[in-house]
């Protein structure tokens, strides 16, 4: 089994709560990645998103349904795939930082084994492409 890990690192002008706000609600996250995404379970914490909350990415069969592991405002949200899925050892880790006031740093890992052989390869390109194309989509939805 290959291993793949897509590894992004951004910063935008917008301040720390907003971009963390994007990311840790499961719809607007949809929006970022320009999928669908819908929480079908919420998490028992104070945020809904939170740890233990699950979201189906994708359409009918051609989804997959992610738990958030760890969550901490503003600073973290890690989460894996929990369903049926091409992947295995799914895990996904957004570290967000502050360099300043009005900046947000956001580091965006994803690593993954193909549980189907050669598939790997296609999928790290197609969720590489989605996570930049959300990256750039993010200064608009944070207005």
């Amino acid at each position: 089994m290959a291993t793949h890990t897509i590894e992004i690192d951004e910063t935008f002008e917008i301040p720390l709560h907003r971009v963390f706000a994007l990311f840790a609600d499961h719809q607007s996250f949809g929006r970022l990645l320009g999928a669908p995404v819908k929480r079908i379970r919420d998490s028992d914490q104070a945020d809904p998103n939170g740890i233990g909350s699950v979201r189906r990415v994708g359409i009918g069969p051609i989804s997959v349904e992610e738990t958030v592991t760890s969550f901490e405002p503003d600073s973290l949200i890690e989460y894996t795939i929990t369903s049926l899925s091409p992947l295995k050892n799914h895990f996904g880790r957004i570290r967000f930082s502050s360099p300043s006031e009005q900046k947000t740093r956001v580091h965006y890992t994803v690593y993954f084994e193909d549980a189907i052989p050669l598939t790997g390869a296609l999928v790290r390109s197609a969720l590489n492409q989605a996570l930049r194309r959300g990256m750039r989509r993010l200064p608009t939805m944070a207005k």
